[in-house]
């Protein structure tokens, strides 16, 4: 783990940060999103990478390789398993020498591997930053300072946090948690104070978004232009409070509350969200600015206008006049015959159904042809 070396602006007073969400596999990797990625990485050379939860589909840990039955396995199995699933992620960056960090969420540690036990697995990275050792503190809450091109001075910060809470009753999410709130307001202060009474402006990275991120959208008709669906019935974006794609309409009902904190703070410039993987929008809510990330997964469910990343650009002399801007996979590889057959067999969760409908297809035309010559040489004799 990175624990000696600084995040720091490059001499040309620039730095990207690549925000990856919802990677969302498993130990048998869909082929075409770390292609995605990689080539993303080759590509904008970012200096940081932010992994936002839901990096692995940990839920599905103790899958049978074929099928649907769960069977009972081993401690080992299942960590060779999360093991592997991240290793598709996150040995490319090794690799290259980007560093990275992350939080977690709702999917992650569905499994006998808690948040802790997986959290040594990223820390044996070498380029892997962060995480909080506090026993009262939630694991992948902390923060990432961001020094200036000289590394002496502090002139930004990441807050990155834990929002991969579920309820025991199953029925939905939680939000960020009050002692993850209580640790940013002190750690806000503590910037602050090191600052000389200025607050430190912070981007804020998490999984979940805060539920006041509702009051983004107008109730719709179906066929209405942006339509996202909901529990309750059709919703859009409301043009004068965002801009962006959003096709998910799934927002928390319970206030945790971090709003009002963020407002008594007033050090964020944006909270960066996941979890939703089919929005990618920008938007204002209550004076607190946010963004929705879509997510980067071929495995879940996602679409050819959402399915990919979200890149910061940072200025040393500003910070806070980040520019940012949504990767998606046509981005990336432009909509040609190619890019589209790859993206139609990797890109849903439909992967297995559509190989085995190839393949019967391919099988149900050669028996065709091979019938079709055995009745020729019948006929000839």
């Amino acid at each position: 783990m990175l624990a000696d070396r600084k995040i720091k602006f490059r001499n040309n007073g620039k730095l990207k940060i690549l925000q990856v969400s919802d990677a969302q596999d498993m130990h048998i990797v869909r082929p075409e999103m770390v292609r995605m990625l990689n080539d993303i990485y080759d590509t904008e050379k970012p200096d940081l990478v932010v992994f936002t939860g839901d990096n692995i589909l940990g839920n599905h840990m103790e899958d049978a390789a074929v099928g649907s039955w769960h069977p009972k396995r081993s401690y080992e199995f299942v960590e060779h398993r999360v093991r592997t699933s991240l290793s598709h992620i996150l040995d490319p960056l090794e690799l290259r020498g980007i560093p990275f960090t992350m939080t977690y969420g709702n999917h992650d540690d569905r499994n006998l591997l808690g948040q802790r036990k997986q959290a040594e697995i990223w820390m044996e990275y070498s380029q892997f930053f962060g995480l909080n050792e506090q026993d009262d503190v939630p694991i992948d809450t902390f923060n990432v300072p961001i020094y200036d091109h000289t590394g002496e001075k502090i002139v930004y910060n990441l807050y990155l946090m834990d929002s991969a809470g579920q309820r025991e009753d199953g029925t939905g999410y939680e939000g960020v948690q009050p002692e993850s709130l209580a640790w940013y307001k002190k750690k806000s202060a503590e910037l602050k104070a090191q600052n000389g009474g200025e607050p430190v402006r912070s981007l804020m990275f998490q999984h979940i978004p805060f539920p006041e991120m509702k009051e983004l959208y107008l109730p719709c008709a179906a066929g209405e232009a942006g339509a996202a669906v909901g529990r309750d019935g059709l919703y859009r974006l409301d043009p004068d409070k965002a801009q962006g794609i959003s096709h998910e309409f799934e927002y928390l009902d319970e206030d945790c509350g971090q709003l009002s904190v963020l407002q008594e703070m007033g050090d964020v410039d944006a909270v960066v969200s996941g979890h939703l993987h089919t929005n990618a929008f920008a938007g204002t809510v209550q004076g607190q600015r946010v963004i929705a990330c879509p997510g980067a997964s071929f495995r879940s469910y996602g679409l050819p206008d959402t399915r990919g990343d979200c890149l910061f650009t940072l200025d040393e002399s500003d910070p806070s006049a980040f520019e940012y801007k949504f990767i998606h996979y046509f981005d990336v590889y432009g909509k040609n015959i190619a890019s589209k057959t790859r993206y139609f067999l990797n890109g849903d969760e439909c992967e297995q159904k559509k190989y085995t409908a190839f393949g019967i297809g391919l099988l149900t035309a050669v028996a065709g042809t091979a019938a079709a010559v055995c009745v020729k040489k019948l006929r000839k004799k």
